[in-house]
Protein backbone atom coordinates (compact mmCIF):
# COMPACT_ATOMS: atom_id res chain seq x y z
CA UNK A 1 0.00 0.00 0.00
CA UNK A 2 1.20 3.52 -0.78
CA UNK A 3 2.48 5.22 2.42
CA UNK A 4 0.23 8.21 1.85
CA UNK A 5 -2.81 5.96 1.48
CA UNK A 6 -1.84 4.06 4.64
CA UNK A 7 -1.61 7.38 6.49
CA UNK A 8 -5.08 8.34 5.28
CA UNK A 9 -6.55 5.08 6.57
CA UNK A 10 -4.79 5.61 9.89
CA UNK A 11 -6.13 9.16 10.19
CA UNK A 12 -9.66 8.04 9.32
CA UNK A 13 -9.47 5.46 12.13
CA UNK A 14 -8.21 8.10 14.56
CA UNK A 15 -11.02 10.46 13.55
CA UNK A 16 -13.49 7.70 14.40
CA UNK A 17 -11.99 7.42 17.89
CA UNK A 18 -9.94 4.24 17.38
CA UNK A 19 -7.51 4.15 20.32
CA UNK A 20 -5.40 1.38 18.78
CA UNK A 21 -4.70 3.52 15.71
CA UNK A 22 -3.84 6.48 17.91
CA UNK A 23 -1.34 4.35 19.82
CA UNK A 24 0.10 3.20 16.48
CA UNK A 25 0.64 6.80 15.37
CA UNK A 26 2.39 7.65 18.65
CA UNK A 27 4.61 4.57 18.44
CA UNK A 28 5.56 5.49 14.88
CA UNK A 29 6.37 9.18 15.27
CA UNK A 30 7.25 9.95 18.88
CA UNK A 31 10.94 9.01 18.57
CA UNK A 32 11.77 11.31 15.66
CA UNK A 33 9.75 14.16 17.18
CA UNK A 34 11.54 13.76 20.50
CA UNK A 35 14.92 13.67 18.76
CA UNK A 36 14.06 16.96 17.03
CA UNK A 37 12.88 18.58 20.28
CA UNK A 38 15.93 17.39 22.21
CA UNK A 39 18.26 18.94 19.64
CA UNK A 40 16.69 22.33 20.39
CA UNK A 41 16.02 22.26 24.14
CA UNK A 42 18.32 21.74 27.10
CA UNK A 43 15.87 19.70 29.15
CA UNK A 44 14.57 16.20 28.38
CA UNK A 45 11.40 16.94 30.36
CA UNK A 46 10.79 20.06 28.23
CA UNK A 47 11.28 17.97 25.09
CA UNK A 48 8.79 15.35 26.25
CA UNK A 49 6.28 18.06 27.17
CA UNK A 50 6.61 19.59 23.69
CA UNK A 51 6.02 16.23 22.01
CA UNK A 52 2.97 15.68 24.21
CA UNK A 53 1.64 19.11 23.25
CA UNK A 54 2.29 18.27 19.60
CA UNK A 55 0.16 15.12 19.70
CA UNK A 56 -2.65 16.94 21.53
CA UNK A 57 -2.37 19.80 19.02
CA UNK A 58 -2.64 17.28 16.20
CA UNK A 59 -5.85 15.83 17.63
CA UNK A 60 -7.33 19.30 18.14
CA UNK A 61 -6.55 20.25 14.53
CA UNK A 62 -7.58 16.89 13.06
CA UNK A 63 -10.99 18.07 11.76
CA UNK A 64 -9.17 20.52 9.47
CA UNK A 65 -6.29 18.26 8.45
CA UNK A 66 -5.74 18.02 4.70
CA UNK A 67 -5.05 14.33 3.92
CA UNK A 68 -3.02 15.30 0.86
CA UNK A 69 -0.35 16.71 3.16
CA UNK A 70 2.49 14.63 4.57
CA UNK A 71 1.51 13.41 8.03
CA UNK A 72 5.13 13.47 9.19
CA UNK A 73 5.69 17.02 7.93
CA UNK A 74 2.46 18.15 9.57
CA UNK A 75 3.54 16.76 12.95
CA UNK A 76 6.99 18.35 12.67
CA UNK A 77 5.35 21.67 11.78
CA UNK A 78 3.12 21.55 14.86
CA UNK A 79 6.14 20.73 17.01
CA UNK A 80 8.08 23.62 15.47
CA UNK A 81 5.33 26.07 16.38
CA UNK A 82 5.04 24.64 19.90
CA UNK A 83 8.79 24.99 20.35
CA UNK A 84 8.86 28.59 19.12
CA UNK A 85 5.86 29.55 21.25
CA UNK A 86 7.55 28.14 24.35
CA UNK A 87 10.87 29.81 23.62
CA UNK A 88 9.17 33.13 22.98
CA UNK A 89 7.09 32.94 26.16
CA UNK A 90 10.18 32.10 28.25
CA UNK A 91 12.47 34.41 26.22
CA UNK A 92 14.90 31.51 25.78
CA UNK A 93 17.38 31.19 22.93
CA UNK A 94 17.03 27.69 21.41
CA UNK A 95 19.97 25.32 21.18
CA UNK A 96 21.78 24.77 17.87
CA UNK A 97 20.53 28.01 16.34
CA UNK A 98 23.08 30.74 15.68
CA UNK A 99 21.38 34.11 15.20
CA UNK A 100 23.70 34.87 12.28
CA UNK A 101 23.44 31.45 10.66
CA UNK A 102 19.96 30.07 11.23
CA UNK A 103 18.89 26.96 9.40
CA UNK A 104 16.31 27.30 6.64
CA UNK A 105 13.40 26.23 8.81
CA UNK A 106 14.15 28.99 11.31
CA UNK A 107 14.37 31.55 8.52
CA UNK A 108 10.92 30.54 7.26
CA UNK A 109 9.21 30.91 10.64
CA UNK A 110 6.28 33.35 10.69
CA UNK A 111 6.77 36.85 11.99
CA UNK A 112 5.28 37.85 15.33
CA UNK A 113 2.24 39.20 13.47
CA UNK A 114 1.75 36.12 11.29
CA UNK A 115 -0.36 33.22 12.53
CA UNK A 116 0.14 29.55 11.62
CA UNK A 117 -3.05 29.63 9.57
CA UNK A 118 -1.79 32.62 7.59
CA UNK A 119 1.52 30.89 6.95
CA UNK A 120 -0.29 27.78 5.79
CA UNK A 121 -2.55 29.86 3.54
CA UNK A 122 0.49 31.43 1.88
CA UNK A 123 1.86 27.99 1.05
CA UNK A 124 -1.51 26.61 -0.04
CA UNK A 125 -2.71 29.70 -1.89
CA UNK A 126 -3.28 27.54 -4.89
CA UNK A 127 -3.47 23.92 -3.71
CA UNK A 128 -3.92 22.44 -7.17
CA UNK A 129 -0.93 24.33 -8.56
CA UNK A 130 1.13 23.28 -5.54
CA UNK A 131 0.40 19.59 -6.07
CA UNK A 132 1.01 19.82 -9.80
CA UNK A 133 4.30 21.61 -9.27
CA UNK A 134 5.35 19.01 -6.67
CA UNK A 135 4.72 16.26 -9.22
CA UNK A 136 6.79 18.10 -11.85
CA UNK A 137 9.60 18.70 -9.37
CA UNK A 138 9.66 14.98 -8.58
CA UNK A 139 9.92 14.35 -12.31
CA UNK A 140 12.87 16.73 -12.54
CA UNK A 141 14.56 15.21 -9.48
CA UNK A 142 14.13 11.70 -10.89
CA UNK A 143 15.71 12.85 -14.15
CA UNK A 144 18.76 14.06 -12.24
CA UNK A 145 18.97 10.80 -10.32
CA UNK A 146 18.44 8.59 -13.38
CA UNK A 147 21.40 10.14 -15.17
CA UNK A 148 23.44 10.34 -11.92
CA UNK A 149 23.56 14.15 -12.12
CA UNK A 150 23.87 14.44 -8.36
CA UNK A 151 26.02 17.58 -8.60
CA UNK A 152 23.16 19.42 -10.36
CA UNK A 153 20.65 18.03 -7.88
CA UNK A 154 22.76 19.25 -4.97
CA UNK A 155 22.84 22.75 -6.45
CA UNK A 156 19.09 23.10 -6.84
CA UNK A 157 18.43 21.42 -3.49
CA UNK A 158 20.66 23.91 -1.67
CA UNK A 159 18.96 26.78 -3.49
CA UNK A 160 15.33 25.74 -3.15
CA UNK A 161 15.20 23.42 -0.15
CA UNK A 162 18.18 24.85 1.73
CA UNK A 163 17.42 28.50 1.01
CA UNK A 164 21.01 29.27 -0.06
CA UNK A 165 22.11 32.01 -2.45
CA UNK A 166 24.22 31.29 -5.52
CA UNK A 167 27.42 32.48 -3.86
CA UNK A 168 26.80 30.32 -0.78
CA UNK A 169 26.15 27.29 -2.99
CA UNK A 170 29.31 27.86 -5.03
CA UNK A 171 31.36 28.07 -1.83
CA UNK A 172 29.69 25.05 -0.21
CA UNK A 173 30.18 22.85 -3.29
CA UNK A 174 33.49 24.38 -4.44
CA UNK A 175 31.89 25.29 -7.74
CA UNK A 176 32.11 28.35 -9.99
CA UNK A 177 29.27 30.78 -9.29
CA UNK A 178 28.41 31.05 -13.00
CA UNK A 179 28.10 27.27 -13.13
CA UNK A 180 25.68 27.38 -10.19
CA UNK A 181 23.63 30.10 -11.88
CA UNK A 182 23.51 28.05 -15.10
CA UNK A 183 22.23 24.93 -13.29
CA UNK A 184 19.56 26.99 -11.54
CA UNK A 185 18.52 28.68 -14.80
CA UNK A 186 18.22 25.36 -16.64
CA UNK A 187 16.20 23.83 -13.78
CA UNK A 188 13.66 26.67 -13.84
CA UNK A 189 13.51 26.54 -17.65
CA UNK A 190 12.88 22.79 -17.46
CA UNK A 191 10.03 23.30 -15.00
CA UNK A 192 8.51 25.95 -17.26
CA UNK A 193 8.62 23.52 -20.18
CA UNK A 194 6.95 20.83 -18.03
CA UNK A 195 4.20 23.28 -17.09
CA UNK A 196 3.62 24.21 -20.71
CA UNK A 197 3.71 20.60 -21.91
CA UNK A 198 1.09 19.61 -19.36
CA UNK A 199 -1.07 22.64 -20.16
CA UNK A 200 -1.15 23.79 -16.54
CA UNK A 201 -2.84 27.14 -15.96
CA UNK A 202 -0.52 29.85 -14.72
CA UNK A 203 2.58 28.67 -16.57
CA UNK A 204 2.92 32.07 -18.26
CA UNK A 205 3.14 33.73 -14.81
CA UNK A 206 6.01 31.48 -13.75
CA UNK A 207 8.71 34.17 -13.84
CA UNK A 208 12.19 33.49 -12.49
CA UNK A 209 11.49 35.40 -9.28
CA UNK A 210 8.09 33.77 -8.80
CA UNK A 211 9.58 30.37 -9.62
CA UNK A 212 12.26 30.58 -6.94
CA UNK A 213 9.77 31.49 -4.21
CA UNK A 214 7.10 29.00 -5.31
CA UNK A 215 9.48 26.10 -5.88
CA UNK A 216 11.07 26.66 -2.47
CA UNK A 217 7.66 26.53 -0.75
CA UNK A 218 6.52 23.45 -2.59
CA UNK A 219 9.85 21.65 -2.17
CA UNK A 220 9.80 22.22 1.59
CA UNK A 221 6.11 21.45 1.98
CA UNK A 222 6.42 18.10 0.18
CA UNK A 223 10.00 17.36 1.35
CA UNK A 224 10.85 16.19 -2.13
CA UNK A 225 14.41 15.08 -1.42
CA UNK A 226 14.09 14.01 2.21
CA UNK A 227 15.57 10.59 2.85
CA UNK A 228 13.62 7.42 3.54
CA UNK A 229 14.10 5.90 6.97
CA UNK A 230 15.41 2.75 5.27
CA UNK A 231 18.14 4.86 3.63
CA UNK A 232 18.97 6.52 6.94
CA UNK A 233 19.01 3.10 8.60
CA UNK A 234 21.51 1.80 6.05
CA UNK A 235 23.58 4.96 6.54
CA UNK A 236 23.55 4.47 10.31
CA UNK A 237 24.69 0.86 9.90
CA UNK A 238 27.49 1.90 7.53
CA UNK A 239 26.25 -0.23 4.65
CA UNK A 240 25.10 2.55 2.32
CA UNK A 241 27.18 2.82 -0.85
CA UNK A 242 27.87 5.64 -3.29
CA UNK A 243 26.32 7.58 -4.87
CA UNK A 244 23.67 7.43 -2.14
CA UNK A 245 26.26 7.56 0.63
CA UNK A 246 27.67 10.85 -0.63
CA UNK A 247 24.21 12.25 -1.29
CA UNK A 248 22.99 11.29 2.20
CA UNK A 249 26.02 12.97 3.79
CA UNK A 250 25.31 16.07 1.67
CA UNK A 251 21.63 16.19 2.69
CA UNK A 252 22.46 15.80 6.37
CA UNK A 253 25.62 17.90 6.63
CA UNK A 254 25.21 20.67 4.04
CA UNK A 255 21.44 20.94 3.65
CA UNK A 256 21.17 20.30 7.38
CA UNK A 257 17.61 19.04 6.98
CA UNK A 258 16.14 19.17 10.50
CA UNK A 259 13.58 16.43 9.92
CA UNK A 260 16.02 13.93 8.41
CA UNK A 261 18.49 14.67 11.21
CA UNK A 262 15.72 13.99 13.70
CA UNK A 263 14.90 10.72 11.95
CA UNK A 264 18.55 9.71 12.06
CA UNK A 265 18.76 10.68 15.72
CA UNK A 266 15.72 8.53 16.42
CA UNK A 267 17.29 5.56 14.65
CA UNK A 268 20.61 5.94 16.45
CA UNK A 269 19.31 6.73 19.94
CA UNK A 270 19.45 3.35 21.67
CA UNK A 271 18.89 4.95 25.05
CA UNK A 272 15.56 6.33 23.83
CA UNK A 273 14.52 2.93 22.53
CA UNK A 274 15.17 1.45 25.98
CA UNK A 275 12.88 4.10 27.49
CA UNK A 276 10.26 3.79 24.77
CA UNK A 277 7.55 1.81 26.63
CA UNK A 278 7.37 4.35 29.46
CA UNK A 279 7.32 7.35 27.16
CA UNK A 280 4.84 6.00 24.62
CA UNK A 281 2.48 4.94 27.41
CA UNK A 282 2.71 8.41 28.94
CA UNK A 283 2.06 10.10 25.58
CA UNK A 284 -0.86 7.79 24.88
CA UNK A 285 -2.59 8.19 28.26
CA UNK A 286 -2.08 11.97 28.30
CA UNK A 287 -3.55 12.48 24.83
CA UNK A 288 -6.13 9.74 24.29
CA UNK A 289 -8.80 11.84 26.03
CA UNK A 290 -8.63 14.27 23.12
CA UNK A 291 -9.76 11.61 20.64
CA UNK A 292 -13.19 12.14 19.12
CA UNK A 293 -15.65 9.71 20.62
CA UNK A 294 -17.62 7.55 18.18
CA UNK A 295 -21.25 8.60 18.01
CA UNK A 296 -23.78 6.23 19.55
CA UNK A 297 -25.61 4.09 17.03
Amino acid sequence: MDPGQADRYLIDDIRSGNESSWRQLIDRFHGRLLAFARSRTASLSDSEDLVQETFIGFLNSLPNFDPSRSLETYLFTILRYKLVDRLRSKKITPLNIDSEDEDWWDRTLPTDQETPSQAAAAIEENAAMSQQLADLLRRLIHEYRDRSAFADLQVIELIFFGGKRNLEVSEALDMDQKQVAGIKFRAIAKLKSFLEEDGIDGAEKFTDEHAEITVARVWRQHRLTCLKRSTLGSYSLGVLEDPWLSYTQFHLDLVNCPMCLANLGDIEAEELEQDQPRLTQHLFTSSVGFLSKPSAS
